[in-house]
C-alpha cells in the first residue's frame, strides 16, 4: 500500500506518470495450442472420475495426460483454490507468478497454466470457462485469478493477535496433499504453492493498490475446464470463505462442496503431444 508521500513531486511529475507503458513478456512467439483441435473433442468424452472436496476442506486426484478436468460449482457459490503437480515429480509444479505474467491477472479460455523453473512449460490449457461472460468490472475485478497466494494459518496468526486456525486453504491443501502421497503433513507442506483462485473474484484497489475480493459471481453448474498437457496430480481447496464476499479463514461464512469431473476423449487432440520441459541449458553463464 502506497503511503501518504513525504517527498515532494519533481516539476516533471506528471510527464514522468504519462510515460506508456511496455508489456514486459510479448508473447507473439509464444507456442500456443490449436484451441479448435481441444474443443473439437468435447462433444464424446467419457466421465471416468469424480471427485468432492468437502467445504472448508480439500482433495487430490490424477489427471493423466490427454485428458480433460473440470472443476464444478455443485449446490452454492463457493471458491476454488487449485494446486497442480506433475504426477511423477512433486518438484515441478503450477508456477502462479510465470502464468500471471505470460496471460495476466486473472485466467480464462485459451490460457496456458505454467510450470516452475527449471521445468517451465505448460502444464494445462484451459478449454472452457462458464463465467467467461464476467470480464473486468468496475472496481477491476475479474474472475480466476493468478494474484492471491492462498489464505493460511501464518498470515491469520499474524492478523488475529496469535489465533490458531486449521482450515484455511493452505492448511487444506497440506492435508490433502500427504493423505494423497504418503508424506507427513511436515514433509507436504513445503510441496503446497501459490494457487490458480478458481472462480475467486479479484483485483486491485485503483488507489492504495490492495488486493480485494468481493462476492463471486459463480452459480451452481458453472465449471471450469482444463486439458492436461502432463500427467497431472491436481489438489483442490473448498475456501473456508465460501464465495469471498465477506472474510476467509473462517467458521462464520457459508461454504459449499466443489465437485471435480475427470473426462476421458476418444482420442488426443490433432496433432497433440506432451510438451517437453524447457530447453534453456542451466549453465546460466558458468
Amino acid at each position: 500500500m502506497k503511503p501518504i508521500p513525504i517527498t515532494p513531486a519533481p516539476a516533471n511529475a506528471a510527464a514522468l506518470k504519462a510515460v506508456k507503458p511496455v508489456i514486459c513478456y510479448p508473447t507473439e512467439t509464444l507456442p500456443r495450442p490449436d484451441l479448435s483441435t481441444y474443443r473439437a473433442l468435447r462433444d464424446d468424452l467419457e466421465m471416468v472420475e469424480t471427485i468432492i472436496i468437502p467445504p472448508r476442506d480439500a482433495a487430490s486426484w490424477e489427471v493423466p495426460a490427454g485428458h480433460f478436468c473440470r472443476l464444478v460449482c455443485s449446490e452454492g457459490s463457493q471458491v476454488g483454490d487449485l494446486n497442480l503437480f506433475n504426477l511423477h515429480n512433486l518438484k515441478e509444479r503450477f508456477y502462479s507468478g510465470k502464468t500471471r505474467a505470460l496471460n495476466g491477472t486473472h485466467v480464462g479460455l485459451g490460457d496456458q497454466l505454467f510450470s516452475n523453473f527449471p521445468y517451465l512449460r505448460s502444464i494445462a490449457t484451459i478449454t472452457h470457462d462458464t463465467l467467461d461472460w464476467y470480464g473486468f468490472d468496475e472496481f477491476g475485478g475479474s474472475v480466476h485469478d493468478v494474484i492471491g497466494t492462498r489464505c493460511d494459518p501464518y498470515t491469520h496468526n499474524l492478523l488475529s493477535h496469535g489465533e490458531q486456525y486449521h482450515f484455511c486453504c493452505h492448511s487444506n491443501l497440506t492435508r490433502a496433499l500427504a493423505k494423497k502421497t504418503g508424506l507427513s503433513v511436515q514433509e507436504a507442506e513445503p510441496h503446497v504453492h501459490d494457487v490458480l483462485n478458481v472462480f475467486m473474484c479479484t483485483g486491485f484497489t485503483r488507489d492504495t493498490g490492495q488486493y480485494f475480493m468481493k462476492a463471486s459471481p459463480v452459480r451452481p453448474g458453472d465449471y471450469l475446464e482444463f486439458f492436461a498437457e502432463i500427467d497431472l496430480l491436481g489438489c483442490m481447496s473448498a475456501c473456508p470463505g465460501g464465495d469471498c464476499s465477506s472474510e476467509h479463514s473462517s467458521d462464520n461464512v457459508v461454504c459449499h462442496p466443489l465437485v471435480v469431473e475427470v473426462y476421458k476423449p476418444t482420442k488426443p487432440p490433432r496433432g497433440w503431444e506432451p510438451p517437453p520441459t524447457n530447453g534453456y541449458d542451466g549453465t546460466h553463464g558458468l
